[in-house]
């Protein structure tokens, strides 16, 4: 669900997919076989597995309350759905299917998820 709170931070902080200033951060995610996937973060957790991640315990980034908005907004809607289920979601949605074109269901992918089509995708829905 935090990738939905990046992407559609990027359709509320922005004012047209051309000129696309305000991210949550600056990283990309990738078109992997599961859905969209910020490979640095996958990599500091993979090692958890389907285990419990424990409570971090450093430092937290202060949010505004316009970003505090946005993410309140993503989990009232999508809150409530599973894992697979937004993986569900996330195959459904052009972003995703447009970086796997042309690649076979398993077939592992790098490709890049880019912000125009995020900001296409989802300001198309507002």
């Amino acid at each position: 669900m935090g990738i939905l709170c990046i992407f559609w931070y990027l359709v509320f902080n922005n004012e047209s997919a051309e000129d696309i200033e305000w991210r949550f951060f600056e990283n990309k995610f990738e078109a992997w076989v599961h859905g969209a996937v910020y490979p640095e973060l996958y990599t500091m957790y993979k090692k958890y597995g389907s285990g419990v991640i424990p409570l971090y315990e450093g430092s937290l980034q202060e949010f505004s309350e316009d970003d505090l908005d946005v993410l309140n907004q993503v989990l009232e809607v999508y809150g409530g759905f599973t894992g697979n289920e937004l993986e569900s979601i996330c195959h459904q949605e052009s972003p995703w299917k447009n970086a796997r074109k042309g690649l076979s269901t398993y077939e592992p992918s790098h490709e890049l998820i880019s912000d125009k089509a995020i900001f296409d995708c989802y300001s198309a829905r507002l």
